[in-house]
């Protein structure tokens, strides 16, 4: 017996040094943390990039971000309004239950609630049907061409789980509510919550019952994902050089070289789908933090195009960003379907003429503004605010900087709280209509429109332009987009300022595709 236990105990601890040896833990950092873990509460990068690693969507994406199965494995148009998915056998959710046809129209419903940030994703939708435990009918109000690429951001969730922990619907998080799913989740993807401590750590778990660990091809061998949020930009490389930590996804640029010439350190470059804005509120009959009263200066377009002559992006992108931007006049970058290089012009820098246009509209001292701005979410997002702001006080618009982490900022910019504010838009979809839709349609109206257009911008030819995006396809659809391109730059609701490059650092030994959504997915990383 003594020798039978003596076997045993000697195969379960090789056992565990055999684990020990193949366990490969990423212990990831980035400047802001995730504030719910909601999956149909935030539209926000912070969120979405943790998210996606517990939670998988009906379509998938490659690293190309071209469409592939998901959890369905195949869909079809059948009628002009009804899409057909058939879902993935054997999946299961990190708790155990079933992945069904129930969940799917379950999660869609959700998604559609009032609380919930993705309706731009599902604005289209009427209802989803059961067919049978495989199979699901999605039914839109009107065609929709692209569905299954909007789709690709939905998440879905467990019914019976929500069910128990009083969680059918998403979290408000402008009421700031607490709920189950602001600190737990139960998804089907390739890792698992194990420990969720805000603001502190975020642990994920391997999920070993992963659909997608057959699928032909990945050879992803991380096991565990320790994320840590860490403000500062020079505390968060010195965990990258010392080794405390193995993957950065925002290095400041102004340690790019030194990453690069680092010892076991290698940064990985490329376009992200990212384009940051200067936003006006032009909806209010008098702004909020101004010192002009009983109307609002940016109602007038020679307001907004003077402060749109007096941004010198050539310097932000020398200086500021060191290089690492592409200057735009649009919406989009040119990755995105609808983009039309002759719309793509911006309003020259011009100081002399920015004072000219202000002194007709009838300022010719100027006024005082307050720009708000993260200071954690985008790459030099509160350097970049302090030029434009410099900028604009020079040619008499005298601008009072407030910058903050991006949980109060986007907070108050929820509220439309804001006279004027930076933004950055990326395009999930990899469509137009994400952004027209979510960005420049009049508020209030369909699921998804106007979701993040807090300037208050309304023009109904805008918003017919956006209808026809919705429903048309082909050449129509194509001459809908240019025309609100071109009405978006006459129009000048937005200063555009630059599309993002992004550099991801992390140890030699790691190996990963660089997405330019900005999101890594752990489940195609190797750690040799």
């Amino acid at each position: 017996m003594r020798s039978w236990m003596r076997a045993a105990t000697l195969a379960a601890l090789l056992g565990a040094m055999a684990a020990a040896a193949e366990a490969r833990t990423v212990r990831w950092a980035a400047s802001g943390d995730p504030n719910t873990m909601d999956p149909h509460s935030q539209n926000v990068g912070t969120v979405t990039m943790v998210l996606q690693q517990v939670y998988d969507a009906l379509v998938a994406r490659n690293p190309d971000l071209s469409p592939a199965p998901g959890l369905a494995t195949a869909w079809e148009q059948h009628e002009p309004t009804r899409w057909r998915f058939t879902l993935r056998p054997g999946v299961r959710f990190h708790e155990g239950e079933a992945f069904t046809a129930e969940d799917v129209v379950f999660s869609i419903e959700r998604a559609l609630q009032p609380t919930s940030n993705f309706g731009i994703f599902v604005d289209t939708i009427e209802r989803a049907e059961k067919v049978d435990d495989l199979t699901v009918d999605i039914v839109t109000k009107v065609p929709d061409p692209i569905l299954p690429n909007k789709l690709a951001s939905v998440f879905m969730m467990s019914r019976s789980w929500a069910e128990r922990h009083n969680a059918t619907r998403p979290q408000n998080t402008r009421q700031r509510e607490e709920m189950h799913t602001v600190r737990s989740a139960n998804g089907t993807g390739a890792y698992r919550l194990a420990l969720r401590e805000p603001d502190v750590r975020t642990v994920l778990a391997r999920n070993p019952d992963w659909w997608g660990w057959r699928e032909e091809g990945n050879r992803g061998n991380v096991t565990e994902i320790v994320f840590r949020p860490i403000a500062s930009d020079a505390t968060r490389i010195a965990a990258l050089l010392s080794g405390e930590v193995d993957f950065v996804l925002d290095p400041p640029l102004q340690d790019l070289a030194r990453l690069r010439n680092a010892p076991n350190v290698k940064v990985l470059e490329g376009p992200e789908i990212r384009t940051l804005y200067i936003v006006f509120d032009v909806g209010r009959d008098e702004l909020l933090y101004s010192d002009v009263k009983g109307r609002n200066p940016f109602r007038d377009l020679r307001v907004r195009q003077a402060l749109y002559h007096a941004i010198d992006i050539q310097a932000i992108h020398r200086a500021t960003m060191r290089g690492q931007s592409v200057p735009t006049g649009t919406l989009f970058p040119e990755q995105v379907n609808g983009y039309v290089k002759e719309e793509d012009v911006r309003l020259p820098f011009d100081a002399a003429r920015a004072r000219a246009l202000l002194a007709e509209a009838g300022y010719p001292n100027g006024f005082s503004v307050t720009l708000d701005c993260p200071n954690n979410r985008y790459i030099n997002d509160e350097q970049i605010c302090q030029n434009i702001a410099a900028m604009w006080s020079r040619v008499g618009v005298r601008t009072a900087l407030k910058a903050q982490p991006l949980g109060p900022f986007f907070a108050q910019i929820q509220r439309a709280d804001t006279s004027v504010y930076l933004l950055g838009w990326g395009v999930p979809t990899l469509d137009a209509l994400y952004s027209f839709q979510s960005l420049l349609a009049t508020r209030g109206g369909q699921p998804g429109d106007g979701i993040w257009n807090f300037g208050g911008y309304s023009n109904p030819r805008m918003d017919a332009l956006i209808g026809r995006m919705k429903t048309e396809s082909g050449e129509a659809r194509q001459a809908a987009i240019r025309e609100a391109l071109r009405l978006y730059r006459e129009d000048v609701p937005h200063i555009p300022l630059h599309h993002q490059m992004i550099p991801w650092a992390m140890r030699a030994n790691i190996s990963m595709p660089h997405m330019a959504n900005n999101q890594p997915f752990f489940r195609w990383a190797v750690v040799e």
